[in-house]
Formats: structure tokens, sequence, C-alpha cells
């Protein structure tokens, strides 16, 4: 019987796949790879050839440059391909646009790699589907039960009532530029708020290709150019490090916030001076994950960047076998060092 390291089984480089000869989401560069999304901790220039959707690598050629690979390879999700007899298909996740898990068949083995993934809707990208397999490869990084996301729809309603509470404070909404930006925008709209939406430079390339992709963002307008202490009563998206920094100094007494499943740590907001968390996650919160597990009941879960020992815990109390994995180099803090470019 084929085990599941035979098939998959992680490396420095990242999880590699012996008899296909490919790694999933490495963290140097490698002959070939296939990239479950556009984040900069999974998605990384340099590769030989890079399998991925026909969004991610439009992601990866807006962030990297069209040569960010000498072979780029869409697949559209459910498209069966293989590569060197290894048979693959690319799932939704429902992290961002264009991100996917990975499904890895050989010799009768299943095994899906989940990428970062959420269970919740989201305007901006496919759902996460569920797929069958032998071993979940799956994300913990909020793998704590302390971990409980309140709905992503009344976090931004509670930005819309501070916008009607204060209507001469600029609000300034911190979210990472791939994924997080679009997805509060639309958030916004879905909300009722049809004014233009000022946004941060290092976003604007990111939100035209979703706007290509058919999300429709609304009426959005560069801050750039604006007079100081402009914006009172509306809202400007930014990188979450520009809210900090000499970019937020034109706006006068602004309403900061910040978009991210971290701001339900109080003590995260207070480090960062966050006057409005909004607890908004692109990741799947602690019921999501052990959802996810109960319903695909693998024979194995292999838990990796992010809080394992909680999991491993539950799985134990669950008859359901588990492992760390322990990769190293994926983190959703690592997305700020592509945000943040001259404004």
């Amino acid at each position: 019987m084929t085990r599941p390291e035979d098939l998959l089984h992680p490396t420095p480089a990242g999880l590699y796949c012996p008899p296909g000869d490919f790694y999933v989401d490495p963290v140097r560069p490698v002959d070939r790879a296939v990239i479950t999304h556009g984040h900069a901790d999974h998605a990384r220039a340099g590769h030989g050839a890079v399998l991925a959707t026909r969004q991610t690598l439009a992601i990866m050629a807006e962030r990297y440059g069209v040569d960010f690979t000498a072979q780029p390879q869409s697949v559209e999700y459910g498209e069966a391909t293989a590569i060197n007899g290894v048979d693959l298909r690319l799932v939704p996740a429902g992290h961002v646009l264009g991100s996917a898990q990975v499904e890895v068949r050989w010799k009768g083995l299943t095994m899906v790699v989940s990428g970062d993934y959420k269970r919740r809707r989201d305007p901006t990208c496919a759902s996460f589907e569920p797929v069958p397999c032998h071993v979940f490869i799956s994300e913990a990084t909020f793998g704590l039960p302390v971990f409980s996301h309140p709905p992503a729809e009344e976090e931004v309603g509670r930005l819309v009532r501070s916008l009607g509470q204060f209507p001469d404070r600029a609000h300034l909404v911190g979210a990472y530029a791939l994924g997080k930006a679009q997805r509060i925008i639309r958030l916004l709209r879905e909300a009722g708020w049809d004014r233009t939406i000022y946004v941060h430079g290092a976003m604007e390339r990111l939100n035209a290709l979703y706007e290509r992709e058919g999300v429709d963002l609304g009426p959005l307008a560069p801050t750039r150019d604006l007079p100081k202490n402009a914006l009172g009563g509306e809202v400007a998206i930014a990188p979450p490090s520009a809210i900090q920094d000499r970019w937020a100094r034109r706006f006068a007494d602004p309403v900061t916030a910040f978009a991210s499943g971290w701001m339900g740590v109080k003590a995260r907001a207070r480090q960062r001076g966050v006057e409005l968390p909004l607890v908004v996650s692109d990741h799947a919160d602690w019921n999501e994950l052990t959802a996810t597990f109960t319903e695909l009941k693998p024979e194995e879960i292999w838990i990796t960047h992010g809080r394992e020992e909680g999991l491993l815990r539950w799985a134990e109390i669950n008859g359901q076998k588990a492992r760390a994995l322990r990769l190293v180099g994926y983190d959703e803090e690592d997305e700020e060092a592509l945000d943040v470019r001259p404004d």
C-alpha cells in the first residue's frame, strides 16, 4: 500500500512530491511548482515552471512581472491534469481570488493540500469545496478555540455605523492588498456604501485585476492627490503598515481601523494603536477548521503553518489521526512585504 509520505513530504524547500517531481507552494526557487494562491508567502518568483489557476498566475504576473516564471501553466477549477504520472486537480479554497486546494492522486491514494482557506461566503472569490481524501493537509493560522470570528458583514456594519457617528473624521482601514482590501470594499457596497472609496497606491493594480475578473468594486479613487486634512466622513483603505506611517498624517484626526482575524486579540489591536478593530479574516477559524475535519473524515490530517497543538489535541479526542508538519515560511503577516510602495 502506498504511504502518504511516498506521495508528499516536507523538505526545506517546501512540500515535495517525489513521483511527480514538483513542490506545492515552495519557499525557495524550484524547477516545478504548484501554487495554491497569490499571497507572497505562498507564491514566490523564480520557479522554472508554475502550475496554478489563471487568476493566480495573473496575480503573480502583476506583482512580480510577466517573466516571474519561464513556464506558466493555467488550470481551471476542476480540470484534470497530471505531472509525471501524478494526477492533479485544483479546487476552490475560498481564501482569495484564484485560491485553490491541490488534489493529488497517485496509486489509489488521494491527498489534498488546502493551502489557506475559509468556509465563509466571500463575494470576491469562489467558495471552498470539500474534497474527499485519505489525507487532508490543513493550515492552522487560527487553530485555537479562542478564535471564533464574527460574521464579516457585522464587522463591516460597525465600520458603517462609525462613519455615521463621526462624519468629520476620515476612516482609514488597514487591509492586505490582495483579497482583504477587495473583500472589505465589496462588503461595504453590500452594506449600502455607494460613495467613492479611496485607496492607497499599492492597491490600485490589484483592484483593477479584480475588476477585470468581474468583481465590481464600485467608484474608487487614489489618495495620492488629496489635499491635507481631506476625507472627513469618507473611507480610505491602505496596507496595514501605511496607517501607522507618514501616509496617514495627511488626514486630520482619522479613525484608524484594521481588518484582520488577529483583531480578535485585544492586545494586538492596542499594540497597533487601532481605534476600530474589525475581526475579518480570510482564514478558517477554530470552528471552521474542526467542522472541515469532521465533514471530510480523512484517514489522516496533516497540520501546518499555525497553532498545531490545539488541533492535534482535538483530533486525538475525536479519534482522528493527525500530525504536525511544521513547515516554515508561511505567515499572514508576510503579506505586508509586497503591500507598501510609494503613494
